[in-house]
């Protein structure tokens, strides 16, 4: 009895070694407060601080007047195709599929981490996904009283000082948005050299190099190293900018998740490649993104 196959309509979903990769290359990925969305937008509540007073006997309680708002998360996708000849597929020793999975999957978490912390451009979809970190913390939102760079530090010609990580770390420490529990570092590695050099004025280092799988730290908070962490006009996989370290609070890093990652594959023998025995892999994922508040965030910027 004839019947018809369906095989290259059904996603193929990236195994959990894939996912491990992008979690471990994206600090982003890893660390964000995840926002399950169904569809390509979603709105999250973003809830005012309320006040606190003392009340004496037989007074009336003060009636809190705080802002109540929204964040509002849009959906990008980020994919890529490859051509493969059927003849390479089967004559290779190596699972080419796999291997070309494993490698979207490292460029796409550098690609999402600079979209996302370090793009100096006006959001627009496309070559700019999100309104990243960095263009966030030097725009004036009259919504939530933030001023331009109020949480931006640049170093001097001589890069990292004592005094300007310190001041980095302030930025947030001072606000009402520091958890200690919560708060990450999110750097590039070209940090790891500058703060090897560092040391208080007692001469101790305060970059401490994490031990049997504990994580590195600056002034006890833990550091997470990123790749994507440069700016960049619009996002790269490899952005050519100056290295960023960016303090952040990961409730309100937030990371809306469509779909994907995923693949699927078109076989050699069906649609559009049928005439040139060549199969396609797609990869591909949807994501959304946007912070919670700009005084949750500071980050410095290595000028050198």
């Amino acid at each position: 009895m004839a019947r018809q196959t369906f095989e290259a309509w059904i996603p193929e979903e990236f195994g959990s070694n894939v996912i491990q990769i992008i979690n471990q290359t994206s600090a982003v990925e890893a660390l964000g407060r995840p926002e399950t969305m169904t569809t390509d937008t979603k709105h999250v509540p973003r809830s005012g601080a309320v006040d606190v007073e003392t009340i004496a006997k037989g007074s009336p309680y003060g009636e809190d007047t705080a802002a109540n708002d929204e964040v509002l998360l849009t959906a990008r996708k980020f994919g890529k195709a490859i051509r493969i000849a059927d003849e390479d597929l089967k004559d290779a020793p190596e699972n080419i599929i796999a291997v070309k999975q494993q490698d979207w999957a490292v460029g796409y978490a550098k690609f999402f981490d600079n979209a996302t912390l370090g793009t100096s451009g006006t959001e627009n979809g496309t070559t700019v996904p999100f309104t990243s970190v960095y263009k966030a913390l030097r725009t004036t939102n009259a919504a939530t009283g933030y001023t331009a760079d109020d949480n931006y530090t640049v170093t001097g010609s001589g890069g990292p000082t004592y005094d300007v990580l310190s001041a980095t770390l302030s930025k947030v420490e001072n606000g009402d948005w520091w958890d200690q529990g919560v708060m990450r570092i999110l750097a590039h590695p070209a940090f790891r050299g500058a703060f090897r050099g560092v040391k208080d004025s007692q001469g101790r280092p305060i970059f401490i190099a994490g031990l049997a799988g504990t994580p590195d730290t600056l002034f006890d908070v833990p550091v997470r190293w990123s790749l994507g962490a440069k700016t960049s006009a619009t996002a790269s996989k490899s952005p050519a900018g100056k290295p960023l370290l960016v303090v952040v609070n990961t409730d309100l890093l937030i990371v809306g998740r469509r779909s994907g990652p995923e693949s699927m594959v078109a076989g050699a023998d069906t649609g559009a490649a049928f005439l040139s025995d060549e199969a396609i892999l797609k990869m591909r994922a949807r994501r959304g993104f946007t912070i919670g508040h700009e005084k949750a965030f500071a980050i410095l910027e290595d000028n050198r």
